[in-house]
């Protein structure tokens, strides 16, 4: 329990409820009318993390897909202190501690009051409980996510509470995870479905979405992060020594995870959520290059699209997140530039998508992996995904479709509502840097993060068309599930077959197909090493730039390996290919094996001498 959280509880709880202007707590009238009630439940809403808000999300700027150049003074790169290795205990930066342990009290209050509500119908009570008993799972998931094991606040604390209730101590993962999963079957019953009035309930959870959250969490809780981590074998709770990590690997709960995962499923498409396809009523496109990669765009940028299984509305693809990932596209307004394109994904990330072929860079035995960063002039048959004529690196020829939709750069084409364009970004040039005005310090622009009506105009002006940040959309629950299938057993039909529901969407062939003809190793997707290998990198590109990477290297406890490599990018402050194709050092991370946990403020130990420090902080 918060540190903060507990000495205003101690002190009254008076303080964390909102109060009418004679200063009387709204405790006591909170639950007198429906209407009031309903307040009450949004404000058990307000506090979902904000997810996607480019400043405050640490999973944004956090971790290595990103670079931004630290000159730009005009915005908060707080997170990026993380991704330079400089967490700290002291006011831990980007923390959720005191901000879910207030949100879990108010669930509680909510919880003990909205039965006595007079006026409310019972089908609308029931609705309200398992929206607040779902949103109670889901920010002890959060913590966990965040500092592993936690004290769970499963009731709330009478004001008389004694000092010794107050102090409580840290819960195992295991009883951490088996309190979500229990709140969330408890709540899933009585979710609708789907959400039917669409003007005003959107971003309201459903069952689909209680569902594959419960799945991720065991999936998460299966993963090597929480399943027989040794790293923690000396975190125990002071008074009883209770161990708060499991030390033996359990398959069973991987079992379990797939298991959770076939029941969100099952849920999605009962509710008639779908890989999204682009289908504008406006601009019809044929089947081929350029449509594939609006199925892969759009599944993201198209407002409350059918994939979407649950999206953030309070912290969302916005004007300021779209601002940073655009470049200043069109030549027309050479002056419309002010902060755009900083947000600049690496050359790591940009490596990492597969060959047209659907394979790995390193893996492809028809590809130039060794001569990546060589130069090729682009020919009329390039010209759907680079310019005709272009000189540019041989990195950014024959790709796979969900690198040209994900990832602008130089001499790359770009389409919008408004016309195609082609990226010129080396210094002077129109997207490129001028003067002391935003750039890519990299090379490489976030495409998949802009919404294709995206309208630059005169001056400052810009038209933005937000959309909600996807929390959980339906690439991720199949490719969650099909990891869980591997790793409780090893690949079958049913792991082959949602995976490759993933790539047909993005325009690859199957798993199979695609190692058996064009991989170095032929016979991979058949092993459970071989096929960890692969779904793993999968969700690093389908997911790509949604916040998912940097809470999957730290569950794989892969965060070690990838997080300690140099960050680079091309040299953009030049005016030649020769010199502009160097590839360049930006930063050199560096990460130790206690960042996969957040640290617990120095504060809140002092607060709550009940509370142990996570190890290596």
């Amino acid at each position: 329990m918060s540190g903060i959280l507990l000495l205003t509880m101690y002190a009254g709880c008076k303080d964390f409820l909102d109060v009418i202007p004679d200063n009387v707590a709204t405790i006591d009238n909170a639950f007198t009318l429906s209407t009031e009630a309903e307040k009450y439940l949004f404000t058990c809403y307000s506090y979902l993390p904000p997810d996607g808000e480019i400043s405050r999300d640490p999973a944004v700027l956090g971790g290595d897909e990103y670079w931004m150049d630290r000159a730009f003074r005009n915005f908060d790169q707080t997170n990026m202190q993380i991704a330079m290795g400089l967490q700290r205990s002291t006011d831990p930066y980007a923390g959720l501690w005191p901000d879910m342990y207030k949100a879990l009290r108010d669930c509680n209050i909510f919880l003990d009051n909205v039965r006595n509500v007079p006026d409310l119908e019972p089908a609308r009570m029931v609705r309200w409980e398992a929206e607040v008993k779902f949103l109670k799972a889901y920010y002890h998931w959060r913590l966990l996510q965040m500092y592993g094991p936690v004290p769970v606040m499963d009731k709330t604390l009478p004001i008389s509470a004694e000092l010794g209730e107050i102090q409580v101590p840290r819960q195992p993962v295991d009883s951490v995870v088996n309190l979500i999963v229990r709140l969330i079957d408890e709540a899933a019953p009585g979710l609708p479905i789907e959400i039917l009035n669409r003007k005003e309930e959107l971003g309201r959870v459903t069952r689909p979405a209680a569902l594959a959250i419960k799945a991720r969490v065991l999936v998460t809780a299966a993963s090597p992060l929480f399943n027989g981590n040794t790293d923690y074998a000396g975190l125990r709770n002071k008074n009883d020594q209770t161990d708060l990590f499991n030390q033996t690997a359990d398959a069973g709960k991987w079992e379990r995870a797939a298991m959770a995962c076939k029941e969100a499923i099952a849920a999605c498409e009962e509710a008639g959520i779908e890989l999204y396809r682009f289908n504008d009523p406006v601009v019809q496109l044929p089947d081929g290059p350029l449509k594939t990669q609006m199925d892969i765009r759009n599944s993201i940028c198209q407002r409350w699209n059918s994939e979407l299984i649950w999206g953030a509305t309070k912290w969302y693809g916005d004007q300021t997140l779209q601002r940073y990932a655009m470049p200043p596209l069109n030549p027309n307004f050479p002056d419309n530039r002010s902060n755009m394109g900083q947000l600049a994904p690496t050359l790591k990330i940009a490596e990492t998508f597969y060959t047209k072929n659907g394979v790995p860079i390193r893996e492809d035995k028809t590809w130039n992996y060794a001569g990546r960063y060589t130069l090729k002039v682009a020919s009329d048959a390039d010209e759907p995904f680079i310019q005709q004529g272009f000189t540019t690196a041989v990195l950014h020829f024959d790709r796979e479709p969900r690198f040209y939709a994900s990832v602008g750069f130089d001499g790359g084409r770009w389409f919008m509502r408004d016309g195609m364009y082609t990226v010129f970004n080396k210094v002077g040039e129109t997207q490129g840097k001028k003067g002391n005005e935003g750039y890519s310090s990299t090379g490489f622009f976030s495409k998949k993060l802009v919404n294709w009506n995206y309208v630059i105009k005169e001056k400052q002006d810009i038209s933005v068309e937000s959309y909600p940040w996807p929390i959980m959309r339906l690439a991720d629950l199949y490719l969650m599930y099909a990891e869980a299938i591997n790793e409780w057993h090893g690949p079958d039909a049913d792991a082959y077959n949602y995976i490759n529901k993933v790539r047909e969407r993005a325009g690859l062939k199957s798993v199979q197909e695609s190692w058996s003809l064009f991989s170095t190793q032929p016979t991979k997707f058949a092993t459970q090493a071989g096929f960890r290998e692969i779904v793993r990198q999968e969700r690093l590109i389908e997911l790509a730039f949604e916040g998912r990477r940097f809470w999957d290297l730290r569950r794989w406890k892969t965060s070690v390996e990838e997080l300690n490599q140099p960050l680079m990018g091309w040299d953009v402050l030049q005016d030649n290919p020769e010199q502009y194709y160097r590839t360049k050092l930006l930063f050199n991370q560096s990460f130790r094996v206690r960042e996969n946990l957040w640290p617990i403020n120095q504060n809140d130990m002092l607060i709550n001498p009940n509370l142990v420090q996570n190890t290596g902080w």
